[in-house]
């Protein structure tokens, strides 16, 4: 059939490709018909319904954000503007250690807490997560895992013990249906109170059904400061005694003390990835943002609180403020607060240009949607890896940057048929800006939309448009991992 014969549903035509491969930017049209990419090259003469000019503009595969809290906003706000303003087209969920299901709670307790309360943990089984997700439609596309934290409060009654025989067989079937439903691989955060006394053991016991069905092994490690190393050494033993992939998740270095150690971290990650399969991710901020804590309040340089539930008025306060206000030490004046999520500044700028630079770091905002003041890496992530690290301070060519937030981060979550603008994937794109993108949002104004992201498509259908403004179309899909189906 000759390209006259053909009419395609849209043709962007004129922009600079970065296809999502870190292969450098080349001019040429990229035309879309139905959910689908059909055709890249010169499409002068094709028949199209519609055409943008998007000359002088970046067309890029659709940003994969590794490591989200999406989880219940999937549910509640489906829209997804905060990651669709940004680029945005999948999310990954259930990270940390905590999901949304399986589990039935009124009053899940912290870290859980940071999805949201007033009936969220409804779920009985991970399919019927799923399927509600489904049945609202969002914006973007998910990937999602079942977190071990959620898993341990859904099947053990006391969690400040190592669990039993009968309590691992439990959470291992749990896993079994999450896997089966759709779910990509399993989570763990045993930095968090939860899952803290939970053994290697039993994380290896729980996650067996990963080795079977061919999921992924993703952790917030028990530790990001003085005992990092004894964390990476876990988490790569975990990862190889079960076979399965491991990525770790937002990697850093906490306390003023550790700074620069992140050419230890990562010499030590090169090193494991020669005999496993290893990745990470990393968001390019200096502070990072969970629940409220005195062992974190106490060291950071600065905390900002981001909701508090028995003083809602100190949302968005310096704890430093609060605690001279109330007359008391930053130590004393954390029970009071709580419970409460906090914004706290505890890492140093080499060591997070370090670390994203390095070859294999993929990109994640983990933005806290359902806090009242959040982290500005919610709003303005990407954006800011494009404009400042990329453009600005030259840490990487915007074709790298654009690579590690696609098509790195769909081949290491084998997420199939995305991430790369090609012909025959799915039609998950975004135009943007490079003269003019940038994050917009700060820790004092939070919410604050990124420049440059012109629009935003998800499977073909325009979510943002060029007026800066969301179309209200909700394509978006359940994706599983290492697979077609969408």
């Amino acid at each position: 059939m000759s390209e006259s014969t053909i009419e395609y549903d849209l043709i962007l035509e004129g922009g600079a490709i970065i296809d999502g491969t870190n292969r450098e930017a080349y001019h040429a049209d990229v035309a879309i018909s139905g959910d689908r990419i059909v055709a890249i090259g010169d499409l002068a003469t094709a028949r199209a319904r519609q055409r943008r000019n998007v000359s002088g503009l970046v067309v890029a595969p659709g940003f994969i954000d590794s490591h989200t809290h999406d989880d219940n906003a999937l549910l509640r706000s489906p829209e997804m503007t905060p990651k669709i303003s940004q680029g945005v087209t999948t999310a990954v969920t259930g990270n940390c250690g905590v999901s949304l299901a399986p589990l039935r709670s009124d009053a899940p307790p912290p870290p859980l807490d940071l999805l949201g309360t007033d009936n969220s943990y409804r779920f009985g089984s991970f399919r019927e997560y799923l399927d509600a997700v489904r049945e609202t439609s969002p914006s973007l596309n998910c990937a999602c895992m079942v977190g071990h934290s959620t898993l341990r409060v859904a099947g053990m009654g006391d969690v400040t013990r190592d669990a039993t025989p009968e309590e691992i067989s439990r959470m291992q079937a749990m896993v079994a249906e999450a896997l089966d439903a759709g779910a990509i691989g399993v989570s763990t955060g045993t930095f968090y109170p939860p899952a803290a006394a939970a053994s290697t053991q039993e994380i290896i016991e729980v996650c067996r059904p990963l080795s079977e069905k061919g999921g992924i092994y993703a952790t917030h490690m028990r530790d990001e400061g003085d005992e990092i190393v004894a964390a990476m050494n876990e988490t790569f033993t975990i990862g190889k005694t079960l076979g399965v992939p491991v990525i770790i998740s937002h990697h850093k270095l906490m306390g003023q003390q550790n700074f620069g150690r992140s050419t230890e971290t990562l010499a030590l990650i090169g090193e494991a990835m020669k005999t496993q399969e290893v990745s990470l991710d990393a968001y390019p901020y200096i502070a990072g943002s969970t629940m409220l804590k005195k062992d974190r309040a106490l060291l950071s340089a600065r905390t900002i609180i981001t909701w508090c539930t028995p003083f809602p008025e100190y949302t968005g306060r310096d704890l430093e403020e609060i605690a001279r206000e109330r007359g008391k030490s930053r130590w004393d004046v954390v029970d009071e607060l709580m419970p409460a999520g906090a914004i706290y500044f505890m890492m140093d700028e080499e060591d997070v240009q370090r670390i994203m630079a390095f070859p294999e770091t993929m990109i994640g905002s983990d933005g806290l949607p359902h806090d009242t003041h959040p982290h500005p890496r919610l709003w303005g992530t990407f954006p800011r890896v494009l404009g400042h690290y990329s453009r600005d301070l030259g840490l990487f060519p915007l074709h790298t940057a654009v690579w590690k937030m696609t098509g790195l981060t769909a081949s290491r979550f084998g997420i199939a048929n995305r991430g790369v603008l090609a012909e025959g994937n799915f039609a998950d794109v975004v135009v943007f800006d490079p003269a003019t993108v940038c994050d917009v949002a700060t820790f004092e104004a939070p919410m604050a939309r990124a420049r440059g992201i012109h629009e935003v498509y998800v499977n073909g259908r325009l979510v943002w448009n060029a007026s800066g403004e969301h179309t209200g179309a909700r394509p978006g899909r359940v994706l599983e991992r290492a697979s077609t189906a969408s």
